[in-house]
């Protein structure tokens, strides 16, 4: 069973992509209650289980779309993140393919390169969930250790494949944490939840150039060493 079960989440992880525009309907309360609970199953250290969801919908999620909007629109270089989300040095390989991936999902978009206006906007497509009709915000407790966020990230993982199987399409992004004062004084965290990131959650729009991003990835041998006994030769 689990081999047959196995072609259709490696075909599931595969087709995952970032989606950057969003139909309007919605998505089943239900649905997101399933997808969390199947996420939950990701492995943490010490089953500390370290992730804690805000689903934001209707009113609550335009709520904080429109603060958050605000300071961006009106408070530029005052909002930071409690933790580093963004290379201070850029160096290669990680500028290139950063560079890369953003030429061609900007040029998706329709943003031509050196249209500053324009390039802003599109970045504050970000904190609009890209219209999507739910909105994730993802935090965890500031005291847990770094390591907590290897399990975070497999919880993470795990949402999105689960989001891709069922016909949805997400979109995971740090950039909320420079947001992390407003978006806590208006959701009332606890005084020991850092935020880490949102994912915007939806029904892809299909039409959309910009959702025809399809990003690189290296091959096995890039990144991979291997250590196999020699083989026997004859």
């Amino acid at each position: 069973m689990l081999k047959k079960d196995s072609h259709f989440v490696d075909k599931t992880i595969q087709a995952r992509k970032s989606i950057r525009a969003f139909e309007h309907t919605p998505v089943p309360e239900d649905l997101i209650r399933k997808i969390l609970e199947v996420a939950s199953r990701a492995p943490s250290g010490c089953n500390f289980q370290p992730w804690r969801v805000y689903v934001l919908t209707g009113t609550t999620l335009q709520r904080i779309v429109d603060v958050v909007c605000h300071a961006f629109d009106h408070e530029p270089g005052q909002h930071t993140s409690e933790f580093q989300h963004v290379l201070n040095q850029q160096f290669d390989p990680y500028l290139s393919r950063r560079r890369k991936m953003g030429i061609a999902m900007y040029g998706l978009a329709g943003v031509p390169k050196g249209d500053k206006e324009r390039t802003r906007l599109q970045q504050r497509r970000n904190f609009e969930f890209f219209d999507a009709p739910v909105g994730l915000l993802f935090t965890v407790h500031r005291n847990l250790p770094a390591s907590s966020l290897i399990g975070y990230g497999a919880f993470l993982q795990n949402v999105m494949t689960s989001a891709q199987g069922h016909g949805l399409g997400s979109c995971f992004q740090t950039a909320w944490c420079d947001y992390h004062r407003v978006i806590s004084t208006e959701l009332e965290f606890g005084a020991e939840e850092m935020l880490i990131g949102g994912m915007a959650l939806g029904y892809p729009d299909a039409d959309a150039p910009v959702n025809q991003l399809h990003t690189e990835r290296e091959p096995v041998s890039e990144f991979a060493t291997f250590y196999f006994p020699a083989q026997a030769t004859f």
